[in-house]
């Protein structure tokens, strides 16, 4: 019994990997560390050229500009394909960021240090949210079979064999065009088979998205005290450089798509529910951060400040496998009762921080909290898949990924000057307060009536060239 469970789960993995092969989850995990390696690698810079003071303002401008910058990415993703968006962007970036660590390094004023930092975090290439969109149209058209993808020239639709059909699956012609050439947007029936791989590949896509997070500071603290203080950014500008270019232009970018002549830019991204998610996802980053600040501050006090990364590594290990867990068992529940559970017991878990008082403790209780991370951003972007406009599905994404952003960006705002006047266990006291706060948001405001499944036997698919999954108001019909 055990064993045909456990050939089941790997099943589930080897089929969301089988779809684009392992190539495109590698390679959006090093196109995703600039975005983790440059707050930390700005402020290890600027603290050792400039001071800590300095150092707070440019970083924060950073993450000001990456949280401002996600949305709109995403809208050009939608509207021009993810190929050039993503393209520009990490050249730009690269380019940005190279401008950064030269202005620093050659003592420029600190309004132009500033400024170039807004502009790195504003043209970030968003390749999380946008790799969750890949993702998406990979799994509603995924039926070519394992490690193949249709050329984009050949555009395809899923469509399912009638029931007790002996064919199974067959491929359907592609979508209407409008008198521009510009595909329609139609809907794809598929069945709960379509629908769980969808599922498993988010959660993996979500898993990754952490992990990337996680290292990247470690690995930006690491490269500092290995070679410069400018090491994490140049990490960061060459793995945008190279990787980034590759994601770009990797077979599975989606193109545009057009729900009908200027319809796309009169489907409403913001709803409700889309609101709760991006407050879930905001009290996520509150959590984050005020943990992170209150694991520094710690390691400070206790004369040991580069520990930190280990210890916060711990979330990045127990984290993980809970996402990898998730994307090989079949999916039991909904999402929103899944959410409202991960949140509950990541409040649960947060509580015994202000009790830590050495490494061990802090070690302990952060990768606890990890077990609780990866199945609560699943569920987020799980949900904001679901209920946003398949013709602006990219942006909805960055939107919810600069509410993370932001979460992060308030609690070290506020979790640092607390750390400073009252110590460590003032900053875990944040993490303690952010948790109850989503947890009741969760509890009153992801429920099954805001949140509804498609219908059964559809499946939206955002936007990409050969393939279009809901109508103009981003809703199977």
């Amino acid at each position: 019994m055990k064993a045909t469970r456990s050939r089941s789960a790997w099943a589930g993995v080897r089929a969301v990997v089988g779809i684009a092969g392992v190539g495109l989850p590698v390679l959006s995990f090093l196109a995703r560390l600039p975005a983790a390696l440059c707050p930390i690698g700005t402020l290890l810079l600027l603290t050792e050229v400039d001071g800590i003071g300095r150092a707070g303002v440019v970083a924060g401008m950073l993450w000001l500009g990456q949280a401002v910058g996600g949305a709109p990415v995403g809208r050009l993703a939608d509207r021009r394909g993810h190929r050039p968006v993503i393209l520009v962007a990490s050249l730009v970036n690269a380019g940005v960021i190279v401008a950064l660590v030269g202005a620093v390094l050659a003592g420029l004023p600190a309004a132009v240090q500033a400024v170039l930092a807004g502009l790195t975090g504003a043209t970030m290439p968003q390749v999380g949210p946008l790799s969750r969109t890949r993702w998406s149209v990979l799994t509603a058209s995924g039926a070519a079979g394992p490690g193949r993808r249709e050329p984009a020239s050949a555009p395809q639709e899923l469509t399912s064999a009638p029931a007790g059909g002996p064919d199974g699956p067959q491929l359907a012609p592609a979508p209407a065009e409008d008198p521009d050439g510009h595909e329609l947007a139609s809907v794809r029936p598929a069945g709960p088979d379509g629908k769980e791989l969808t599922g498993r590949a988010l959660s993996l896509d979500t898993t990754i998205d952490e992990i990337s997070f996680m290292v990247g500071p470690a690995l930006a603290a690491t490269v500092v005290v290995l070679c410069h203080p400018a090491a994490g950014l140049l990490l960061a500008a060459v793995l945008g450089a190279v990787c980034g270019v590759l994601f770009a232009v990797h077979p599975t970018a989606p193109g545009p798509v057009r729900t009908g002549r200027g319809a796309a830019a009169g489907v409403p991204l913001v709803s409700p529910g889309l609101i709760v998610l991006w407050v879930m996802a905001w009290g996520q980053g509150v959590i984050w951060g005020g943990a992170n600040a209150g694991v520094s501050a710690l390691s400070k006090e206790l004369g040991a400040a580069g520990m930190a990364g280990f210890v916060w590594g711990g979330m990045a290990v127990t984290s993980a496998l809970a996402g990898l867990v998730t994307t090989a068992l079949p999916v039991k529940r909904d999402l929103t009762v899944r959410l409202r559970w991960a949140i509950g017991a990541q409040t649960l878990l947060v509580l015994p921080l202000p009790a830590v008082d050495g490494f061990v403790g802090a070690s302990l209780v952060i990768a606890g909290i990890g077990v609780a991370v990866a199945p609560h951003l699943i569920a987020v972007f799980g949900l904001g898949e679901r209920i946003a406009p398949a013709a602006r599905m990219g942006e909805a994404m960055g939107l919810l990924g600069a509410g993370l952003i932001i979460g992060q960006c308030v609690a070290a705002v506020v979790a640092g000057p607390l750390a400073e006047a009252y110590g460590y266990r003032a900053a875990f006291g944040l993490s303690c307060g952010a948790g109850p706060v989503a947890c009741g948001v969760a509890l009153l405001f992801v429920r099954g009536r805001r949140f509804g499944p498609l219908p059964d036997g559809a499946v939206g698919v955002p936007p990409a060239p050969a393939e279009a999954g809901r109508g103009p108001t981003g809703r199977s019909s």
